[in-house]
C-alpha cells in the first residue's frame, strides 16, 4: 500500500469538476471520493526521480455545492490524516451565475521553522493565519493566488542545510542552496506540511506562478546574467531540476482537466514507467527557447477573467532586444485580453491571435502571430461573451513608485550602451545588485503592456475594473494610473508581500522615498542623464506603503468589486487562539488583522474613470 508524502492540494475548480494533486511514497492507485453524492475520480501515480505523484479529476460535483472529499491509495484511506482534529477537507463549487468571487493573493513566503524557539524571527505566517481562521470556521476566499516564491531554493532553512549536508559537500557550489530536483522536493516538503498550512490548501483552489528565488535569486535578469550561469559547472542541473520541479508541484495544477488531456508533456511522462527523461528534455528545450513552453495560463471564474503572467522564463535577454514577453507571449496576451470586448464579443479592435499591434512599442514587443492554443472549450473557459473585471497577474509589479521606475529605465539605457561602454559595464553591475529588473526595466514592453491595458479599458465592453495583482517587493501599496485618453474601467496596481519573509530597514525608506516628490525629482534627473524621456502614461499612489507580513483580498460582485488587506499579528500567550491545531505548525498563534478596506467600484453604479477619487486614503 502506497503511503501519502505530500498533499492533497485542491487545484482547479469549476462548477462540476476539480483537480488534486498528491505525492506518495510509491506507486499506486489514488482515488478520491466524495460524500454524500457519488462524486470521485482516480488516477494512477507517475514517477519522476524516484518520486511518485497524481493529479485526480474529480468529476460528478453539484454546481453550488461544498462537498468533503477522502482519500485513497490502493483502496486504503489516507487522508483525512487519522485523529486529526482538522475540519473535513471539501470541494466547494460555484454555482451558475454566480456573482462573488473572493481572490486572495500574496507573494514571498520562506517556510523556514525558527529551529530553537518558538519565536518566528520574520514573523508570523499570513498564510498560517489565514488557515486557522479557516478551521475555526471564518472567512475564507474562493481561490488562493501564489504570485511567486512559494520556495526559496538560494535561501535554504537549518533543517534544510542539515539534509543537504547528508547529501554532498556544502564547500563546494552550489555549497548551501539546492542543486537538483531531488533536493527541490525538500523544499516543498518544508512548505507545504506545516498541518494548517496543508489542511488550507486541501480546501481553498490555488493559482500558482514562479519568480526568481523559485530558481535562483535574480533569475534571468539580464543576458550577460545568463552567460555567466550557463559557464558554471553546477547550473544546468540547478535550472533543469528548478523548471521539473515548478512543473510536477506548481505549474500541472494550474491547468484544467481539458487543457490537462491535450498536453503532450503529461501524457508522455504518464506513459513511461519513469517519466524523468522525458520532463527533463522538456524543461531544457524550455530554458533554451521561450517560445518552446508557455508557462502563462487563464481561469476564468463566472465573469471575471485572471490571466496569470509569467514574466521570469519568457524574457527576451539580448540587449538590443530586451523584453519582459517574448511575442509569442505578448500575442498570447493581447487575445486573452481583448477577447469578450468588442461589440459582438469578439476583441474590440485587431483580430485575435493575429499580428494586431498597439502603438510603437507593441509593434516591436508583440508582432508575430501567436502560436495555437486550446480551444475555450478544452482549456475549460468558456467565457468569451465578455467578463466584468480583468486581473492581471504578474509577480513583479507594473507601476512602481516613480523614482524606482525612472532608476530601472535608466539602468536599462545604460545597459543598452546610450552612454557608452564603461557605464554598460557600470549599468550591469547596478542592474544586479539593485534588482532592477521589473516592468520599468524593459521599457518597450512597459509600453505595450500600459497601451494594452488602455486599449482594454477604453474598449466597447469594457470590464468594470483591470487590476494588475503583483508582489515580489516585501510590501503592499496601491497605484492608479493616469491614461491620455478616456477610459471606462477602473484601473489598478494592487501589490501585496511578503506572506512570510522581512525587509530591511534601509529599503522600507527606500519605498517611501520613492513615492516622494524628491525622489520623483531624483528619477527625473536620472532619465534625463539615461535620455529615457517621459513613461507613456503618468501613475499616483492612492494607498501605502504597508509593511508587515500580509494578504490582500479582492471581492468580485457583478461590476462592484471591493479590497482588504489583512496583516499576520501574533496571539499573545494565553490568548484565545482563532483556530487550529495548539502547538503544531509554525504559526498556531496568529491571526489576520485587517488594516485596510475599500470600495473600489460600488454597488450598481458605473466604475469611475482611471483618474477618478474613488477611496483612497492611506
Amino acid at each position: 500500500m502506497g503511503r501519502l508524502r505530500l498533499g492533497p492540494l485542491l487545484r482547479y475548480v469549476d462548477e462540476d469538476t476539480a483537480t488534486i494533486w498528491i505525492e506518495t511514497d510509491g506507486p499506486c492507485e489514488a482515488e478520491v471520493r466524495c460524500t454524500p453524492g457519488s462524486a470521485g475520480g482516480s488516477a494512477r501515480t507517475w514517477q519522476i526521480s524516484g518520486h511518485h505523484y497524481a493529479l485526480i479529476t474529480v468529476v460528478g460535483l453539484e454546481p453550488g455545492t461544498e462537498t468533503a472529499y477522502r482519500l485513497l491509495l490502493d483502496g486504503t484511506e489516507v487522508w483525512p490524516l487519522p485523529g486529526s482534529p482538522l475540519p473535513p477537507s471539501t470541494i466547494r463549487t460555484p454555482a451558475p451565475g454566480t456573482g462573488t468571487v473572493n481572490v486572495a493573493f500574496g507573494s514571498c513566503r520562506w517556510a523556514a521553522r525558527p529551529s530553537a524557539s518558538p519565536h518566528d524571527p520574520v514573523g508570523p505566517d499570513a498564510l498560517d493565519a489565514l488557515a486557522q481562521r479557516a478551521i475555526a470556521g471564518g472567512e475564507r476566499p474562493d481561490v488562493l493566488l501564489l504570485l511567486g516564491d512559494q520556495v526559496y531554493a538560494d535561501e535554504t532553512s537549518e533543517v534544510v542545510k542539515e539534509e543537504l549536508a547528508a547529501r554532498r559537500d556544502l564547500s563546494e557550489p552550489p555549497w548551501s542552496q539546492v542543486a537538483d530536483f531531488g533536493e527541490y522536493t525538500l523544499l516543498y516538503d518544508e512548505s507545504w506540511t506545516d498541518p494548517e498550512v496543508r489542511w488550507l490548501l486541501s480546501t481553498v483552489p490555488s493559482c500558482m506562478i514562479f519568480d526568481d528565488h523559485d530558481v535562483i535569486d535574480d533569475w534571468n535578469t539580464s543576458d550577460a546574467w545568463r552567460s555567466e550561469m550557463r559557464a558554471t559547472g553546477w547550473w544546468r542541473e540547478r535550472i533543469l531540476g528548478g523548471l521539473a520541479s515548478y512543473w510536477v508541484y506548481q505549474h500541472l495544477g494550474n491547468l484544467s482537466p481539458g487543457e490537462l488531456a491535450e498536453d503532450p508533456v503529461f501524457a508522455a511522462v504518464r506513459a513511461e514507467a519513469d517519466g524523468t527523461a522525458v520532463l527533463r528534455e522538456f524543461v531544457e528545450r524550455a530554458d533554451a527557447n521561450p517560445d518552446a513552453a508557455r508557462w502563462s495560463f487563464r481561469r476564468d471564474f463566472g465573469r471575471v477573467r485572471m490571466l496569470i503572467i509569467d514574466t521570469r522564463a519568457a524574457r527576451v535577454l539580448e540587449e538590443q532586444q530586451r523584453a519582459m514577453l517574448g511575442k509569442q507571449e505578448m500575442m498570447w496576451l493581447r487575445e486573452q485580453m481583448l477577447t469578450g470586448t468588442g461589440p459582438d464579443g469578439g476583441p474590440d479592435s485587431g483580430q485575435a491571435g493575429v499580428e494586431a499591434p498597439v502603438g510603437p512599442a507593441a509593434t516591436a514587443a508583440a508582432g508575430a502571430p501567436a502560436s495555437a492554443t486550446a480551444s475555450p472549450a478544452a482549456s475549460g473557459h468558456g467565457n468569451d461573451s465578455g467578463y466584468d473585471h480583468l486581473l492581471l497577474c504578474t509577480s513583479l509589479p507594473w507601476l512602481l513608485p516613480p523614482a524606482i521606475h525612472d532608476t530601472e529605465a535608466w539602468n536599462a539605457a545604460l545597459c543598452r550602451g546610450v552612454r557608452g561602454e564603461r557605464w554598460a559595464r557600470i549599468g550591469e553591475v547596478l542592474r544586479r545588485a539593485g534588482d532592477l529588473e521589473h516592468w520599468a526595466a524593459y521599457p518597450s514592453s512597459f509600453e505595450a503592456l500600459s497601451e494594452l491595458v488602455q486599449e482594454v479599458a477604453g474598449a466597447h465592453r469594457a470590464p468594470s475594473t483591470v487590476c494588475v495583482l503583483s508582489g515580489d517587493v516585501h510590501h503592499a501599496y496601491v497605484s492608479e494610473p493616469r491614461f491620455s485618453g478616456p477610459v471606462n474601467s477602473r484601473v489598478l496596481q494592487l501589490t501585496c508581500s511578503p506572506m512570510h519573509n522581512s525587509i530591511p530597514a534601509v529599503m522600507r525608506a527606500g519605498f517611501r522615498f520613492g513615492w516622494s516628490r524628491a525622489g520623483r525629482g531624483l528619477g527625473r534627473l536620472l532619465a534625463r542623464h539615461g535620455r529615457t524621456g517621459r513613461p507613456v502614461i503618468s501613475w499616483k499612489r492612492s494607498g501605502g506603503p504597508w509593511f508587515g507580513n500580509q494578504l490582500m483580498t479582492l471581492r468580485l460582485r457583478g461590476r462592484a468589486a471591493d479590497l482588504w488587506l489583512e496583516q499576520a499579528r501574533a496571539v499573545p500567550e494565553g490568548a484565545d487562539s482563532p483556530g487550529g491545531v495548539p502547538g503544531a505548525g509554525r504559526g498556531s498563534r496568529s491571526r489576520l488583522e485587517r488594516i485596510v478596506e475599500r470600495t473600489l467600484v460600488p454597488s450598481r453604479t458605473s466604475p469611475p474613470s482611471s483618474d477618478g477619487p474613488g477611496k483612497n486614503g492611506s
